[in-house]
C-alpha cells in the first residue's frame, strides 16, 4: 500500500517513520521535507491511502478531498468538526466511495490496555463498581507556546479524548452521563488540568493534566471480585498491570503482575492493523467518532458556561 502522509508535525514524523516503504511522500505547506505543499499537487494514481496529521481546522476538507477520490484514511485523534452533521457526511461519503476512514487512537493498542479489556470481557471481576484514570504530560509550555494548540478544549480534547475512547474501549457503548467536575487554565490560556465523571455503573472518573512534570498515566477499577491496575505506558516505560483477586470476608488479595520494559509498540501496531482493515475492505464507522464529538462538544459548552458565570 503506498502511502502519503499529511501534515508533517511531531506526529506526522512519527507516522512516517512507522509507514517505512509504505510511505511514498510528505505534504506539509512549510516543512522543508516535504514533496508536496498542497494535497491538489500530489498526482492521485502515486498513493492509495493517506495518514493526516494536522490540526483540527482543516481535517474535514482535507478528509472530503481523500474519501471523494476513493483513498483509504487514517486521522490523528479527535476527529472534530465545526458542525457534528459533518461526521455523519463523511462517513456516507466513505462508504459510496469504498474507502476507509479510521481514526487514530494508539492506546487501543497498549499492551496493558488490551490486558484491561480481557480482563473485563472475562467477567473475572464480576460487577465493575468503579474505573478511575489519571493522564498527565508536562507540556504545559510547549501548548502555550503554539499558536493552534492553546485554543479551544485543551487538554479536554487532547488527553481526554484518549480517555473517552479508552473508556468505550473497555466498557463499550456507555452512556454519555459525564460532567465537568473542574476545568483549570492554570497556566495556559485553553484548560490546562481537567476532572470529568460520571454516575453509574461503573462510576467513572477521568483527570487530566498538562501540569505532569514527569509525564505519566494510572488507572484503578474496582470491581465485585478484586481489581485492576496500569502504572505507566510503554513509551514512559516501565509500565505494569496487577489483577488482584479479592478474599472474603477480608484478607490481602492474592495478585498476578506483569511488567513490560520496551518500546512503545502502539504505532506500528495500529498502522498494521489499518492496512489488514484496508485490505479486508472494512466498511467505514464512525459511530465512536460522533460520540466522541458529541461528549466532548458538549462538554466543552459546559466548561465556557462555567467561565462566564
Amino acid at each position: 500500500m503506498k502511502v502519503i502522509v499529511v501534515g508533517y508535525g511531531v506526529q506526522g514524523h512519527k507516522r512516517f517513520k512507522v509507514a517505512g516503504e509504505d510511505a511514498v511522500g510528505i505534504v506539509d505547506p512549510v516543512a522543508p521535507e516535504a514533496n508536496w505543499r498542497r494535497l491538489e499537487d500530489v498526482p492521485v494514481d502515486r498513493f492509495d491511502a493517506a495518514i493526516v496529521c494536522t490540526p483540527d481546522a482543516p481535517k474535514i476538507a482535507l478528509l472530503n478531498y481523500l474519501l471523494e477520490r476513493g483513498k483509504h484514511v487514517l486521522v490523528e485523534k479527535p476527529l472534530f468538526a465545526v458542525n457534528g452533521d459533518d461526521l455523519g457526511a463523511l462517513e456516507a461519503l466513505a462508504r459510496r466511495s469504498g474507502a476507509l476512514c479510521v481514526t487514530a487512537y494508539n492506546h487501543r493498542f497498549e499492551p496493558h490496555f488490551v490486558r484491561m479489556r480481557e480482563l473485563l470481557q472475562s467477567g473475572r471481576l464480576g460487577s465493575v463498581y468503579r474505573c478511575r484514570m489519571f493522564y498527565g504530560n508536562g507540556t504545559a509550555r510547549l501548548v502555550r507556546n503554539s499558536a493552534w494548540r492553546d485554543t479551544g478544549d485543551g487538554v479536554l480534547g487532547d488527553l481526554g479524548s484518549h480517555l473517552l475512547d479508552t473508556v468505550r474501549f473497555w466498557f463499550g457503548d456507555v452512556a454519555d452521563r459525564f460532567r465537568i467536575v473542574s476545568a483549570e487554565s492554570f497556566e495556559n490560556r485553553a484548560p490546562d488540568h481537567v476532572v470529568i465523571a460520571a454516575e453509574g455503573r461503573p462510576q467513572i472518573e477521568l483527570e487530566m493534566t498538562l501540569l505532569s512534570w514527569r509525564n505519566h498515566f494510572t488507572c484503578d477499577v474496582f470491581a465485585e471480585h478484586g481489581s485492576a491496575h496500569i502504572e505507566s505506558l510503554c513509551k514512559w516505560g516501565p509500565s505494569s498491570f496487577v489483577h488482584r483477586t479479592r478474599v472474603l470476608p477480608s484478607g490481602r488479595p492474592p495478585e498476578e503482575s506483569q511488567i513490560l520494559v520496551q518500546d512503545d509498540p502502539t504505532w506500528a501496531l495500529e498502522f498494521v492493523h489499518f492496512k489488514q482493515l484496508c485490505e479486508a475492505r472494512a466498511e467505514t464507522d464512525l459511530s465512536n467518532d460522533i460520540w466522541l464529538h458529541r461528549a466532548l462538544t458538549r462538554l466543552d459548552h459546559e466548561i465556557q458556561a462555567g467561565r462566564g458565570a
